[in-house]
């Protein structure tokens, strides 16, 4: 069982104990007949998780001696149940790290912060649990999710690379969650695995570093041990706090790292990949399912130079399912945000919360909630500072990801961020489309986002407005509409928001039948009442949910190429329209394809579920 500092605490060092720990909760279910790592377990762990499913182990692997586990983090209150000795410690050392002033202020309150901070700071050891064994690459759970993956994937790594001018300095390794590709394409399958750097991300420092001192660098591959590694791997932390502390900070130990001529390991993982980057060479990498909901294509990316395999004994191979929200990443979301967000004013001043959308896709949309703090008197309706925020928040971390930005303040603290419904129907109502609209044109994306012009090339938009309500928003399709040659269903999604079905664009921008539905609507003043209308290829499955909609307006357009507006203008450089936004999110021909599910995986997994049994009730 998980070891303990004190009677009551649990602290996980293995997945082995994690899974026991589930198991004592009834948070699991072992799976003890064969199941396939090719597309089968996937479609398995989909559904469970899209049903609110408990932890899944799966014991029997076809041609593989690891079990696998799934579904570790099945919702927000499982993650918390295994959090759930330092979760408290952790928000404490989080509020004193914002407000120094309040340790004195509440000693009691804060008693348990320096014992936390200690647990903090990583060591180094000479040996660990995940040396106990060698194994060949070829010998890892070969995990393939989606029918068109190019190989198998390492879905839940930990990807530690030392910093090439500090190599032995662990507040400078970079611990992160980059895809990893261990088969297919031109890969040696004993000796070489694919990693996909997205933007914006540390490892990219120490390649450059390691570039420019004509060396290769360090890099080791973790996968298991505590589940704090794997949320500190794709934690957004500030300034002075690294992911092995806060790692520590939230297992309740320090974290152990296994020092040598290699990269720093992670002595308690449950595997380890050892080897080295030329950061010079490149192979390609992908395609893969990707959070978007779409396949991230091949591409050329770095590679690592396997020199060791790892294991430690009764060892377990995590995994995840990446595909379109909800998955089990959309917990990880929710537990990130819970953590961060009383961060965020001390991050970025004057900004109250952020919200990184998941049905969206994550980085696509980002909401946020500034203030207006300077001279209110002045133009009370009009952004002025949130302008200021806007510009902070996309130069911040991940936050910079973010392709359509929406802000507003709010004054009377009426607000709740993360009431997607609830902020979008406020903004609405107040925005105006003359002034509110502030493009980034030919700029940096997300890696994995295809709407844009390029690999990594698109565009931005800032849409920011406060003040008082503008309109009420209509809620159903005026009767008279009219629609010109090339358009039909017309539906409405939520209060102020159309979509509108239309044919296949005659050119990759469509621009020629954007223009002659702007022309049609800006005669009709009932129309003119809905402030946004998407454009797209099925009206029907738009407005069947608002998860589809967020999904296809944010994930299929590129904000300076797709936004046209009914009787649009420049005016000293600026656009703006004076009738409804319109959002062309129809897909195009240089979009990834979506991802659907290999027919063949999903009749077996309807067999399984037809023959009973505990996992049943979930599939």
């Amino acid at each position: 069982m998980p070891r303990s500092s004190k009677a009551g605490e649990l602290k996980h060092r293995s997945t082995r104990e994690v899974v026991e720990d589930l198991r004592r909760g009834q948070r699991l279910i072992e799976v003890t007949d064969e199941v396939d790592p090719h597309l089968e377990i996937a479609e398995i762990q989909r559904r469970v998780y899209a049903n609110g499913g408990p932890g899944l182990l799966f014991s029997n692997v076809r041609g593989c001696r690891f079990p696998m586990a799934s579904n570790l983090f099945a919702s927000l209150e499982q993650a918390r149940y295994l959090f759930r000795d330092t979760l408290d410690a952790v928000r404490r050392l989080i509020e004193i790290k914002i407000d120094p002033s309040a340790l004195p202020k509440r000693p009691m309150r804060y008693a348990g912060v320096p014992l936390t901070a200690m647990k903090m700071l990583p060591r180094h050891v000479r040996r660990g649990a995940v040396k106990a064994n060698q194994c060949g690459l070829a010998e890892l759970p070969q995990l393939k999710c989606w029918p068109d993956d190019g190989g198998a994937f390492v879905t839940l790594p930990q990807v530690l690379s030392a910093d090439p001018l500090a190599p032995t300095n662990l507040m400078r390794v970079n611990l992160g969650m980059y895809r990893v590709q261990l088969s297919g394409n031109e890969y040696d399958p004993d000796s070489q695995v694919g990693l996909h750097y997205q933007i914006h991300r540390g490892i990219g420092v120490h390649h450059r570093a390691a570039m420019d001192r004509g060396e290769k660098l360090n890099v080791s591959i973790t996968v298991g041990g505590s589940p704090a590694m794997s949320l500190a791997a794709v934690m957004p932390l500030p300034e002075g706090l690294t992911e092995l502390t806060f790692a520590g900070a939230l297992a309740g130990r320090r974290t152990r790292m296994i020092r040598g001529n290699h990269a720093p390991v992670y002595a308690d993982a449950d595997f380890a990949i050892v080897g080295t980057i030329d950061p010079t060479a490149t192979m390609p990498e992908g395609p893969f399912g990707d959070h978007l909901g779409y396949y991230s294509l091949k591409h050329p990316f770095p590679f690592m130079q396997v020199e060791k395999v790892w294991h430690r004994d009764d060892a377990i191979w995590p995994f995840t399912v990446v595909g379109r929200p909800p998955q089990e990443d959309t917990t990880f979301g929710q537990l990130i945000h819970e953590l961060t967000d009383p961060i965020i004013p001390s991050v970025i001043p004057g900004v109250k919360a952020v919200h990184a959308v998941d049905a969206s896709g994550v980085h696509p949309l980002l909401l946020a909630i500034g203030s207006e703090r300077y001279m209110p008197y002045l133009n009370a309706a009009e952004p002025q500072e949130l302008l200021t925020q806007a510009n902070a928040i996309l130069g911040n971390g991940q936050l910079s990801l973010a392709k359509y930005l929406w802000i507003t303040d709010d004054p009377n603290d009426d607000l709740t961020i993360h009431d997607v419904a609830g902020f979008l129907r406020h903004m609405l109502e107040r925005v105006d489309w003359r002034r509110d609209l502030h493009f980034h044109t030919r700029t940096t994306i997300d890696t994995l986002d295809y709407s844009g012009t390029g690999l990594n090339q698109g565009s931005k938009v800032v849409i920011a407005a406060r003040g008082p309500a503008r309109r009420e928003l209509p809620s159903e399709v005026p009767p008279e509409l009219q629609l010109p040659d090339g358009y039909g269903d017309a539906r409405v999604v939520m209060p102020g928001v159309l979509a509108i079905s239309a044919s296949k664009h005659e050119t990759d921008t469509g621009r020629g039948q954007i223009e002659k539905l702007a022309e049609t609507l800006s005669h009709q003043e009932t129309a003119k009442t809905f402030p946004l209308i998407t454009i797209c290829d099925d009206a029907e499955f738009a407005s069947a949910s608002r998860n589809n909609w967020l999904w296809l307006t944010f994930t299929r357009s590129n904000p300076a190429i797709d936004i046209a507006g009914v009787d649009e203008f420049v005016a000293d450089k600026h656009w703006g329209c004076r009738g409804p936004l319109l959002i062309d999110a129809r897909v195009k021909s240089h979009h990834a394809p979506p991802l659907i599910e290999d027919r063949e995986t999903t009749a077996k997994v309807d067999a399984r579920a037809a023959r009973g049994g505990a996992l049943a009730a979930y599939l």
